[in-house]
């Protein structure tokens, strides 16, 4: 009979965690920001159908990185989740906190028992009546969930993101202004760039971005208690055409 060979614990759980930081290192950046207006999500994404924001319920959004099969499962299970509940109780009982814990469950059992985790992180989001009552859970693929405030920025270049968005963040932002400077500190990824304009500095493009809004009062704006807007073909253009200008 062949001998297995021993792996302390300790050693299996770096490994899981340097595979799983690996295969989500190699997607590009996503920003979740808070701002005056609502929420804005703004991710890099070429494509326009494999989406990495996404609604889950009346004022809760889902933005993820990594492996999309596998992030893709977490927001449709998160979808039910939220359905079922709201359905059987009250929609108010339906929040982010909520969310996040079952996904945090789901990502440690996934983590600790099966023999490849999962290559995600996860943000999901909830836009609040103010701006204090906002809500930015960021998950890892162990279940570590976090408490964030202000902006998240996941992704293979977070670091420098990060380093760029500091600068241009501020809680008065408006919903466009927030959108622009996520997507100016995006280039820092090396991606969200189409030429150079007069003084040499990259132009945005929108054809590699995805954006969305949570809506603080989509009641007034729009008639709805759904406050995820997705953003994109003219009026993406126009609002970023609208930062270059001023």
């Amino acid at each position: 009979m062949t001998q297995q060979f021993y792996v302390s614990p300790e050693q299996l759980m770096k490994d899981r965690a340097d595979f799983a930081r690996k295969g989500i290192g190699r997607g590009r950046s996503v920003v979740v920001m808070s701002c005056r207006d609502g929420i804005a999500l703004v991710a890099e994404n070429p494509s326009p159908s494999l989406h990495k924001l996404g609604e889950i319920y009346d004022r809760i959004a889902f933005a993820a990185v990594g492996k999309y099969n596998e992030f893709e499962s977490l927001r449709q299970a998160g979808v039910r989740y939220a359905d079922v509940r709201g359905y059987s109780y009250a929609r108010e009982d339906v929040t982010a906190r909520g969310l996040a814990s079952v996904y945090a469950q789901s990502l440690g059992a996934v983590f600790t028992a099966e023999s490849k985790p999962f290559e995600v992180e996860l943000v999901v989001a909830e836009v609040g009546r103010s701006q204090d009552a906002d809500h930015l859970y960021r998950l890892t693929f162990d279940g570590s969930i976090a408490d964030e405030t202000g902006f998240v920025v996941m992704g293979g270049a977070a670091d420098a993101v990060v380093d760029a968005l500091r600068g241009s963040w501020s809680a008065d932002l408006s919903l466009p202004e927030a959108v622009r400077a996520a997507a100016r500190s995006l280039r820092h990824d090396g991606v969200v760039t189409a030429g150079a304009g007069d003084a040499g500095a990259p132009v945005l493009d929108p054809s590699v971005l995805e954006v969305a809004f949570l809506e603080r009062d989509p009641d007034t704006l729009r008639g709805s208690r759904r406050a995820f807007r997705r953003i994109g073909g003219p009026e993406l253009d126009l609002l970023l055409q609208n930062g270059q200008d001023s």
